[in-house]
């Protein structure tokens, strides 16, 4: 029998279940919720226990990762009767990006009531975080970051404490704002040298190789030569954080024109029904806006 405590997952899409799969992997047994049945199923197939709710996981187990959608969700498993229960023996480790001024709020709320709340909003998609390969942004009392600490060092292998709650949400905008612009990029570049005739694949390794290097290349560099967009991060999801960021950029004051032109090729991806592809769709919108010669 596993000497380790149990540990929730709550939201099992793309990112919820590559977490799951890094805590299986170090020797956790894991206790998951998803809306969805399928993916409570494929939680199970994985080694996981399958829960009948939020509720249930925070009846299994003290220590709790959320990978849910938006802010809302979080607020909800943290505070609504109908959410995870949680009480002052419970740690949650949240992994969503969310509004980085209300999770500052909710971690002060969760505080009063002995809950320890941890944010760390993770930078890289699906596939590079069941590897190891995400980088976590802490936000956090250090307390309660080093009571998690076995936590967090078995979903990624990289961390930066950034400083009390809300500061992780925080970088983490800003972070998924550049790399949303880097694949915009990308994507404009590529085909715009589709268009001058130019083999994809070379190109691609023309530009790894110069002075215009972003890792986005490596991640979804290869999806875009050869149109395959499987999702390892839904584009849906990106939109959902690029309007999130505008808002916050509203409160501060700071104006974003890159991300408002990003949008805009989100939004015509989606009109398109690409919202559930991977975000490297964009590259068939710069394709779509090629004139025929």
């Amino acid at each position: 029998m596993s000497a380790k405590s149990p540990v929730g997952v709550i939201g099992l899409g793309l990112i919820g279940t590559s977490l799951a799969q890094r805590l299986l992997q170090a020797g956790f047994p894991v206790a998951g919720f998803d809306i969805a049945a399928e993916r409570r199923d494929n939680l199970a197939r994985l080694g996981g226990t399958a829960c009948a709710s939020a509720r249930e996981v925070g009846e299994r187990c003290k220590e709790i990762v959320l990978a849910v959608f938006n802010t809302d969700q979080v607020e909800s498993i943290v505070e609504s009767p109908d959410g995870a229960n949680l009480n002052k023996d419970h740690l949650v480790v949240c992994t969503s990006t969310c509004d980085p001024d209300r999770i500052e709020a909710l971690a002060k709320r969760a505080a009063k009531r002995g809950i320890r709340f941890v944010e760390s909003p993770l930078s890289g998609n699906s596939d590079q975080i069941a590897k190891g390969n995400g980088v976590a942004l802490i936000g956090g009392t250090r307390a309660d970051m080093d009571a998690a600490a076995p936590i967090l060092n078995a979903l990624c292998k990289q961390s930066f404490y950034l400083g009390p709650a809300g500061s992780g949400g925080r970088a983490k905008l800003a972070v998924n704002l550049v790399g949303g612009l880097n694949r915009a990029v990308m994507a404009e570049g590529l085909a715009f040298a589709e268009s001058m005739g130019l083999e994809l694949a070379p190109f691609l390794e023309v530009m790894k190789g110069s002075a215009v290097y972003s890792r986005a290349m490596d991640t979804r560099g290869m999806k875009m030569v050869e149109s395959d967009f499987t999702p390892h991060a839904w584009l849906t999801q990106s939109l959902k954080d690029f309007k999130l960021m505008h808002e916050v950029a509203a409160r501060v004051g700071q104006e974003l024109p890159l991300a408002t032109e990003y949008v805009k090729l989100v939004e015509s991806c989606i009109a398109h029904g690409e919202g559930q592809l991977d975000n490297s769709v964009v590259m068939q919108e710069m394709r779509r806006r090629r004139k025929a010669r």
